[in-house]
């Protein structure tokens, strides 16, 4: 079994590589999202976020993660600081609830949304679906940094998405190294980098997320400082989650 594991990787490997080579975007744009997407298993994680403010400081949530992306249902539950602890997300299909301990009620709210008023959106928790949502404009080989990477720019083809434009660099391995996002307009709203991954089986987790607001932020020293969020990821692990777990009924009772 594991040897059939290796030659399954090593052929997906090689159809990256001609997909590359014969500009097939959109097959490079199915093997990126493959690798980060967690069909067949579960995933669960622990989320520590941090967000800094040019001028006010930082601010830090950790939180619990639960994904089962074959059902497109994810639950985050809030365990810092202690005045949000108990707070929590269910994801099931578009639908996002927010749960709130202190009312012990669920409010229905948006994907697009700030996560805990950080530079992270609730979608960015949920798996990643680049080849549905965006058709390829124009892609180009560039280098950024030590990798050697596909330039591919994005546009929507539907209007659920957050960002109707993006850029993205994608390294030899089919792993999304960088993105931009941009507005219809052309402007630039935020900029994701991706501090390596760590891999679990054959799947792919991020060590690290930096999110950039390219809007928001402040003069300091004379010299303008974005906004900035980075998300580090501990604890990964694909293992089998109980049913229950993706219910309002848990997010209940894990506030308690």
């Amino acid at each position: 079994m594991k040897m059939k594991t290796i030659f399954v990787t090593a052929a997906l490997g090689l159809a990256f590589l001609s997909a590359a080579s014969a500009q097939d975007f959109k097959a490079m744009l199915r093997y990126a999202d493959s690798l980060v997407t967690y069909t067949g298993v579960d995933f669960s994680a622990e989320y520590t976020i941090v967000r800094d403010i040019p001028k006010q400081g930082m601010s830090t949530t950790e939180c619990a993660m639960f994904r089962r992306d074959s059902e497109k249902k994810y639950v985050i539950i809030i365990t810092k600081p202690d005045i949000n602890k108990g707070q929590g997300y269910l994801k099931m299909d578009d639908t996002v609830w927010f749960y709130d301990p202190e009312s012990r009620k669920f409010n229905s709210t948006s994907s697009r949304e700030r996560f805990q008023n950080s530079n992270a959106r609730n979608s960015d928790f949920t798996q990643s679906t680049m080849a549905q949502d965006y058709d390829v404009v124009s892609g180009k080989q560039v280098t950024l940094g030590i990798y050697k990477c596909w330039l591919l720019d994005l546009k929507a083809n539907n209007d659920r998405v957050e960002f109707p434009i993006m850029k993205i660099w994608i390294s030899e391995d089919g792993l999304v190294r960088k993105a931009e996002n941009y507005s219809l307009s052309g402007q630039l709203l935020r900029t994701m980098a991706v501090a390596g991954y760590q891999k679990i089986g054959e799947k792919f987790v991020p060590n690290k997320i930096l999110l950039v607001d390219n809007l928001a932020g402040a003069e300091v020293n004379g010299t303008f400082v974005h906004e900035k969020t980075q998300i580090t990821i501990n604890r990964p692990s694909l293992k089998t989650l109980p049913d229950s777990v993706f219910s309002k009924t848990f997010l209940e009772t894990s506030s308690r």
